[in-house]
Parts: C-alpha cells; sequence; structure tokens
C-alpha cells in the first residue's frame, strides 16, 4: 500500500529527478490538508455504522426491486451482505482518503471484485449508487462537523465509483 507521499517520491526516483516545484507543492498540499483528513477520517470512523445503515435504506428506497424475490438484496443474508460490502467500502475510502492514495482501493477492495461478483451475479450498478449515497452522507456529516470537505474528500469514493461503473461486472 502506497501514500501520497510514497508515490510521489517513486515516481520520481524512478526518471532519477529530484523533487522540483510541482512535486514540493503536491508535498504542501497534502500536508496542508492533514488535519482536515484526520478529521473526516474521524467522523466517518464515529458514524461509520449510521452511515452504512442510511445508505442502505436510501439505496433501498430508490432501487427497491433489490429487496424483492429474486433481487441480489433478497433475504436476509443477501441484504447482510450488501451493508457489510458497503461498509468495506466506507472504511477502505476512509483509509485510501488519509494515505491520499488510491492504491489500497485496488489493492483491498477492487482487485478480484469483478470475478467474486460476477460468480454470485451482483450487478454493478446498485454499488455505485450506494457508493455514491455514502459520499453524499460523509461530505454531510464533515460540512456539519466544520471540516473544509476538499477533494480529497471525494477522491476515494469518486475513483471506486469509475472503477467499478468501467468494468463489465
Amino acid at each position: 500500500m502506497r501514500d501520497a507521499v510514497t508515490s510521489l517520491i517513486q515516481n520520481y526516483d524512478r526518471t532519477g529527478r529530484y523533487l522540483d516545484r510541482d512535486a514540493i507543492d503536491d508535498l504542501k498540499g497534502y500536508f496542508n490538508s492533514g488535519l482536515a483528513r484526520i478529521s473526516a477520517a474521524a467522523v466517518i470512523n464515529s458514524n461509520a455504522a449510521a452511515i452504512v445503515k442510511l445508505a442502505g435504506v436510501t439505496l433501498f428506497e430508490q432501487v427497491p426491486e433489490l429487496i424483492r424475490p429474486g433481487g441480489n438484496a433478497y433475504t436476509t443474508r443477501r441484504y447482510a451482505a450488501c451493508l457489510r460490502d458497503m461498509d468495506y467500502y466506507l472504511r477502505y475510502a476512509s483509509y485510501a482518503m488519509i494515505a491520499g492514495d488510491m492504491d489500497v482501493l485496488d489493492e483491498r477492495v477492487l482487485n478480484g471484485l469483478r470475478e467474486v461478483y460476477n460468480s454470485l451475479g451482483v450487478p454493478s450498478g446498485p454499488t455505485v449508487l450506494g457508493i455514491q449515497i455514502m459520499k453524499d452522507i460523509v461530505r454531510q456529516q464533515v460540512a456539519e462537523a466544520g471540516i473544509d470537505a476538499g477533494a480529497y474528500l471525494d477522491e476515494p469514493f469518486d475513483y471506486m465509483c469509475r472503477q467499478l461503473g468501467e468494468k463489465d461486472i
């Protein structure tokens, strides 16, 4: 798993260059947003269960066929699995947000997900929608906590949505 600092250094090292003004500015931006990232992660951590629950309720209100007979969240077991997966996405989004790098999402969430979802017949559309709903809830809660919700907050959620939306799951 990488973070913003190791990724930047690795890219410069690969080309044998010293850190230039752009690199220094990127590092300053990352470190300047550090307290906000940590504070936002604290909001997520302390409200994770409520975020997942609200996101699930909202998702199933918007896509009720998921919880009807034949739907991918029909039966208690499947419903619970859906909420468990949403919790995974939220937890790993918080890791990626702190790291400032999406590598952890590829490494721990997205790689292999295609095969799992294909084997279970899980469509990606509702998954993407659930992640977007969680992003909106997190954004609202972070703002209510008085924390500057910069692009760092959206990035991991948007990344997962793009990756899942681009793959034929």
